[in-house]
């Protein structure tokens, strides 16, 4: 309200006056506002920001959507990372169910041929179906053994391969050697 009464006393006062000029000129001249001056901070602001969108904002924006970027293929490894893990885990069920089955059907073939035989060759049948199955057992364990180390290698390689990528960055052997061992170790307690 004040500012209304001001600017409506500044015009009247200057129509009062009125020497023919410039209704603008004469109402800055009433506030004294100096028109030079006024236009001289007008293009300092102007270069100023100019300067600060050039040489800082628009530099931490790139930095800021190269971040963006990076975090964002990293998280895409990451989950490509863990769907190999999977499908390598998918593939030690299947071989750890299909021993199962070769030693399920080594039983079935002991066991009918153990029938087959005179009683005194069931026994030595019997024997010979437990060596086996203890064979395949044995078989089974070390199949699992070898498949788990074989996994436990891959997830620790896969461990050191992600943790490179995302740190962005090339491994030291003694770091490659500390995740790799972090993750066996993380694996033997699942």
């Amino acid at each position: 309200m004040i500012h209304q009464t001001l600017f409506a006393t500044a015009i009247q006062a200057s129509a009062e006056h009125s020497s023919g000029e410039n209704p603008i000129l004469e109402i800055a001249r009433y506030f004294h506002v100096e028109t030079g001056l006024l236009i001289a901070q007008i293009i300092n602001f102007c270069v100023v920001a100019f300067l600060l969108y050039k040489f800082a904002f628009k530099p931490i924006l790139q930095t800021i959507e190269k971040r963006q970027n990076e975090i964002a293929e990293g998280l895409q490894n990451a989950e490509e990372w863990k769907h190999k893990l999977a499908e390598a885990e998918k593939r030690q069920t299947e071989t750890l169910r299909e021993a199962q089955q070769d030693a399920q059907k080594i039983m079935q073939e002991a066991r009918d041929s153990a029938k087959i035989l005179l009683e005194k060759q069931t026994k030595e049948a019997g024997e010979k179906a437990q060596d086996i199955l203890d064979k395949a057992q044995q078989n089974i364990e070390i199949e699992k053994d070898k498949m788990l180390t074989e996994v436990r290698q891959e997830v620790a390689s896969l461990v050191v391969k992600t943790t490179e990528k995302v740190l962005n960055k090339e491994l030291t052997a003694t770091d490659k050697t500390t995740f790799s061992e972090s993750a066996a170790r993380e694996l033997t307690t699942v």
